[in-house]
């Protein structure tokens, strides 16, 4: 008794029969999405929610007592560079008035600005700073910082003969905001046309290859106002999930297009033209409509991971992936099925319509790679061996692999703001990283006053200011900022940290019996990857197991299930080693235009894993169901393997390649953490594409044999295509409903 027709095939049927209505629709669902999104906004999450360790314990406790540090912006005033044309030294009288003007007009903003402080002259003399405090918290002062800046550069254009620019915590985040935006519409620019180009080479037809496109940038803009409904839910981590949107969107919503696409297209030429586009689009629905339901499933469970971490940086960046991936399915197997059946023979090139008038084909497979295959399939443990070796060999970096997280150090110094920022910490080095020590007790203030005794004269805290407690208005807690005049991510800045945890502390604060706790940009860095580092191989546990369910139910197959699983941890091992040759090292920073900063970002190795194990399960899926539609015909499994790997090679290298653009658009991205992701996602696509699937896959297969179906082989089918006016009821449709 025949199986019940498969969603996929009757939502294609209904969709192909009926394509304005599916069209409409679709277009109604996307701009319900960004109306319900722009109606109810986006929900930023607010400053406890980045909160980890023994540093958002402290963070806690400045909180309660009052004592969290309030915004400062700082403005420079020193010197013209000596390479700038009208660069003269300033008198002292002429930095003074500088410094005077910045007082006048900053107090002037009240009451955005609480407070301006004297200026500081740097030790040699050479500088002035003012520091200015202003209103409310980080959030306020993104929003009031525009004010001060307008400010500064009055004060500069009223003594030109000086540089005068303004840092701070808010400018530069608005900065680096403003360019990472600018950056991000660039790189779009440049991937739309670089994949419309490949999807017409393998088309061969403008609408085709549009299609994909459009149906991607739909995803993404309707997953978009998905995210701001969702963000109330799980808070958007400042814009942080935007570029994973636009990044996975382009990529699985251009992939599944061009699945259905190719699959459909395909049928039609094995028919000969017997088949109606509608039929071929049923057939599609089938197989490849399955494929990219079974996709988008492994890419969303792989996502949810994040959820893991409990950090709502990847909870964000999580939520908006699943939703663009998720938006993106449901376009494939609703809105592409309407437009393939109505466009009909306006999506088929020249090529392909010869193709199809020459009368019914064979299986379409390329003749490249059956011959590249040929070998692999006669010595498959030569194979197997040499492609496990190289994947070693890439993979074994990963075990030198050091993580740090962004601070202001790492960020381009091409932004005002930060380039101000290096400046003022070289002359004034208590303006740099500071750890915030948080005492609560009994006169909190003694012991902070002998740990402040303590560090006077040591290396690794600054001494060109003496440190004084702030006292809480209850007098039960007091805060101690210890600056450190090094890098935050510097080895120096990391023993400054852990002589004060393991040593001072101990010895001041532990000895008075109260409590106490140090936060800080250093010790925030520190305990980020340390919670990072405890909770990873809980997500890699977890993802690789939700991975091995769905491949198990898309295959049937323990065997093949846990050879995906393992090509996919492959593929990440891979990416981590190569990001650690890259960024740990400084051979490539002027082919990639970045300053290593001797380690990976702490967040790059677990998105790099999380968005990886879900790309590499689609080519999985689409390669293994091939091999499988094989078997079900009564092909033995070398064979089968042989022509279901050439038979998906144009298909799986066009969407590596379309990946690929993808990501490499990311590199033209100036900053270090987007980079790294770029290059790991990159590496890791064409390495699964051309080692892992067209090497170890096959070759791991050719030596297993019918071993690989265990613990049930496909029930063999005959190879005749019975064509009827209802698809589905023809004989590759039944396979899929029995799958």
């Amino acid at each position: 008794m025949p199986g019940r027709t498969p969603i996929t095939v009757r939502t294609a049927r209904w969709c192909a029969t009926h394509p304005w209505r599916a069209v409409v629709g679709w277009v109604l669902f996307v701009a319900l999405c960004i109306g319900a999104g722009a109606a109810v906004g986006t929900n930023k999450g607010k400053f406890e929610d980045f909160w980890v360790g023994e540093a958002g314990r402290a963070e806690a406790m400045a909180a309660d007592s009052g004592l969290t540090p309030p915004p400062v912006e700082q403005i420079l005033v020193e010197d013209r560079p000596a390479d700038d044309r009208t660069a003269r030294s300033g008198t002292a009288a002429e930095k003074e008035a500088a410094a005077r003007d910045i007082q006048r007009r900053m107090m002037s903003l009240a009451p955005v600005v609480v407070s301006v402080a004297d200026p500081v002259r740097s030790k040699d003399g050479s500088a002035l700073l003012v520091s200015v405090t202003l209103r409310g918290d980080k959030e306020t002062a993104k929003k009031d910082v525009d004010a001060l800046l307008k400010e500064t550069a009055a004060v500069q254009g009223a003594h030109r003969g000086l540089r005068i620019e303004q840092t701070g915590s808010a400018s530069i985040s608005n900065a680096v905001n403003d360019q990472q935006g600018r950056e991000l519409q660039r790189t779009e620019m440049i991937s739309l046309p670089v994949t419309f180009v490949i999807l017409f080479v393998v088309f061969g037809a403008v609408l085709a290859a549009g299609i994909p496109i459009l149906l991607a940038l739909s995803a993404f803009a309707g997953a978009v106002g998905l995210y701001g409904l969702a963000s109330w839910a799980f808070p958007d981590a400042g814009g942080a999930a935007l570029s994973a949107i636009f990044m996975l969107g382009m990529a699985v919503g251009v992939d599944y297009s061009l699945f259905y696409l190719k699959r459909a297209r395909e049928e039609r030429e094995r028919s000969g033209g017997t088949l109606s586009h509608a039929q071929a689009v049923e057939l599609a629905a089938a197989t490849s409509g399955r494929a990219v339901i079974d996709s988008g499933l492994a890419v969303a469970l792989a996502l949810a991971g994040l959820y893991l971490m409990n950090d709502v940086i990847f909870s964000s960046i999580a939520t908006g992936g699943i939703l663009v991936t998720l938006v993106a399915v449901a376009g494939s197997v609703t809105v592409l099925p309407a437009l393939l059946a109505k466009l009909g023979h306006r999506l088929d090139g020249r090529a392909a319509r010869r193709r199809t008038h020459r009368g019914p084909a064979a299986d379409g497979q390329s003749q490249l790679w059956t011959a590249l295959l040929r070998p692999v399939m006669r010595r498959p443990l030569v194979t197997l061996l040499a492609g496990l070796a190289a994947t070693a060999a890439l993979a074994l970096p990963t075990l030198g692999m050091k993580l740090g997280t962004e601070g202001k150090e790492t960020f381009p110094d091409s932004i005002p703001a930060v380039a101000a920022y290096d400046r003022t910490v070289r002359a004034h080095p208590s303006e740099g990283p500071a750890h915030l020590v948080l005492v609560r007790g009994a006169d909190p203030a003694a012991p902070l006053r002998e740990l402040a005794a303590r560090t006077r004269g040591d290396a690794l805290f600054a001494q060109d200011r003496a440190p004084v407690p702030r006292i809480s208005a209850d007098g039960r807690t007091a805060l101690l900022a210890l600056p450190v005049p090094y890098a935050q991510n510097s080895s120096q800045a990391a023993d400054s940290l852990e002589r004060l945890r393991t040593t001072l502390l101990p010895a001041t604060a532990g000895a008075a019996g109260v409590e106490w706790a140090v936060s800080g940009e250093i010790a925030y860095g520190a305990d980020y990857a340390a919670h990072q580092e405890h909770r990873l191989p809980w997500v890699v546990v977890l993802v690789s197991l939700a991975t091995l369910a769905i491949m198990y139910a898309a295959f049937r197959s323990a065997v093949m299930a846990a050879i995906g699983a393992l090509l996919n941890l492959a593929a990440v091992l891979v990416a981590w080693g190569v990001l650690t040759l890259v960024f740990q090292h400084t051979w490539a920073e002027g082919l990639l235009g970045f300053e290593s900063l001797g380690f990976v970002g702490s967040r790059t190795p677990l998105l790099v894993f999380a968005i990886l194990v879900g790309l590499s399960t689609d080519y999985q899926i689409f390669v293994v169901s091939r091999i499988r539609e094989a078997v079900r015909r009564g092909t033995p499994t070398r064979q089968a393997v042989v022509e279901g790997i050439a038979g998906s090679a144009s298909v799986v290298t066009s969407a590596a390649v379309i990946m690929v653009s993808v990501f490499v658009s990311f590199l033209f991205i100036d900053r270090v953490e987007m980079k790294q992701l770029a290059v790991g996602l990159t590496v890791a696509v064409l390495f699964d594409a051309i080692v892992l699937r067209a090497l170890i896959l096959p070759s791991a297969m050719a030596l297993l044999g019918e071993r690989c179906w265990w613990p049930l082989r496909p029930g063999a089918r005959g190879t005749r295509r019975t064509q009827m006016p209802g698809a589905a009821q023809a004989a590759g449709a039944r396979d899929a409903v029995r799958m």
